[in-house]
């Protein structure tokens, strides 16, 4: 695979495509890791004397121009952190417009390009589109690992026509994930949680055959705790995957893959209820609901941690947003933060509510390296190469 290290990239023009879908409230933007990211790529790229136009998303405008999914308002951000003076802006795929641009510019210099969702070619593999505007470049650099899941135009489909190359940041994300998944140091645990099982049934196939232990945490536990002939209330539960948590019990059981399922929980009546208390999993009535893990619980996820020689995170344990329901990922946040370092315990966290949790507990120090990664970090961790990486190791130009 082609990236910034071994393939020399000097006076070309560069198709830089960047995830810059940040979280953006009340018009300020929260967590400017994405295009953080970036930065060393788009460095390297300009002191090698390249036009560089950067390809990316914003939202979900479907094929439509609409002004709020706009990229503009990131133009300042942009500067500021990537410590540039000027970035040029262009509002269309027009070939005469990037063309008048590409002329404008000088070696060296950074453009960047209009929300590509707003093309309807986007979310399609349009090839057309794409061998028109790879026409227009020498180089097609992906530094988005985190939208290389995404079988779309701007991630699949120029490397179809122009050399293709992996960005730093790209490579970091797919090494750090390796990491625990090749080259993993045992004994080894996993903290998964978030509300589906659904959603993470690969996930947990994949990893109870490399982890000795995963701890299961979430309204995902709920569906657990029900296939063992629990009663879980009112709370959230997905029946119809009962079987299916089943047979991941027994497929750890066949690997020798210790499952960590709550003894104790936090309930309250609904997600509102701000008077909530701790019951043994056995005593949980049909009026109450399961929003957090108990305090044994956590103790006994901690004192896997303490034994652990690798730990990865993905998915808070409880219903983190709505306060009280925060105590428990909090507590096992910090408890990392104290530990991880002073007991050589390897970390990694990834997903958008697993960062959210872990800078809601102020623990990110206690953690090697946090994936900002969402969805494309999950399908890593199942397992499966993601199609933008697919497409740099399948690029033969040269």
């Amino acid at each position: 695979m082609k990236t910034l290290k071994n393939f020399e990239i000097i006076n070309k023009k560069v198709l830089f495509r960047a995830d810059l879908n940040v979280p953006v409230f009340n018009e300020v933007i929260t967590d400017t890791s994405r295009i953080v990211a970036i930065k060393s790529s788009i460095n390297n790229l300009i002191s090698s004397k390249n036009k560089i136009f950067i390809l990316a998303h914003f939202g979900r405008p479907k094929g439509e121009v609409l002004e709020k999914y706009s990229l503009k308002f990131i133009l300042s951000s942009l500067k500021e952190i990537l410590e540039i003076k000027k970035i040029y802006f262009l509002q269309n795929l027009q070939k005469d417009q990037i063309n008048k641009k590409i002329n404008e510019m000088e070696y060296g210099e950074v453009c960047l390009i209009e929300n590509i969702r707003f093309q309807k070619s986007e979310e399609k593999i349009d090839l057309n589109f794409a061998k028109n505007l790879s026409s227009l470049f020498d180089v097609y650099v992906n530094d988005a690992f985190s939208a290389s899941h995404r079988n779309h135009t701007s991630i699949t489909a120029f490397a179809k026509y122009i050399p293709a190359v992996a960005g730093n940041h790209l490579i970091q994300e797919i090494e750090k994930i390796d990491l625990f998944l090749k080259n993993s140091k045992k004994p080894n645990m996993a903290i998964i949680g978030g509300s589906k099982i659904s959603t993470k049934i690969k996930l947990l196939n994949n990893l109870v055959k490399q982890f000795n232990c995963i701890v299961i945490g979430g309204a995902m536990a709920n569906t657990f705790l029900l296939s063992n002939n629990i009663d879980v209330g009112k709370s959230l539960v997905e029946k119809d995957l009962v079987e299916e948590a089943k047979n991941i019990q027994k497929k750890a059981n066949q690997y020798n893959c210790t499952i960590v399922l709550p003894i104790d929980v936090v309930c309250g009546k609904s997600i509102e209820d701000k008077n909530p208390f701790e019951l043994s999993i056995n005593k949980i009535t049909t009026d109450f609901m399961i929003l957090d893990l108990g305090k044994k619980t956590t103790e006994i996820i901690n004192q896997e941690i303490k034994k652990s020689r690798m730990v990865l995170w993905n998915g808070p344990v409880g219903a983190f947003e709505y306060k009280p329901y925060d105590k428990a990922t909090s507590a096992i946040a910090i408890y990392i933060k104290e530990n991880a370092k002073k007991l050589n315990i390897s970390t990694l966290a990834g997903g958008g509510d697993t960062i959210s949790s872990i800078k809601n507990a102020n623990a990110e120090d206690g953690f090697d390296y946090i994936s900002n990664a969402g969805g494309a970090f999950l399908e890593w961790l199942e397992g499966n190469q993601s199609p933008g990486i697919i497409a740099i190791k399948e690029n033969n130009f040269i």
